[in-house]
């Protein structure tokens, strides 16, 4: 089973090298997610992919509420997910 920084590692390195599938994601990131993890991601999870750049880096920082484990394990293994509502 997948952790969560092994998905996104895996979801990066095929966007660095997947044309299509990088574009897909920029476009749809929802869309382009569920097809690739094989996952149903709910309406209320909002998903934003940023590209870096030479002049751009971003920092992303974790929710200020954690999530409990079995939360991130659902997540991780493309199970049911149950994020808290205050996602």
């Amino acid at each position: 089973m997948e952790t969560p920084n092994e998905m996104r590692t895996r979801i990066a390195d095929k966007a660095a090298g997947d044309a299509e599938f990088r574009a897909r994601l920029l476009g749809d990131p929802k869309g382009a997610l569920e097809r690739e993890l094989g996952v149903a991601i709910p309406a209320s999870l909002s998903i934003e992919v940023h590209e870096e750049s030479g002049a751009t880096a971003h920092l992303v920082l974790p929710p200020s509420s954690k999530l409990s484990e079995s939360d991130l394990q659902a997540v991780a293994g493309g199970g049911n997910w149950n994020i808290a509502a205050d996602w």
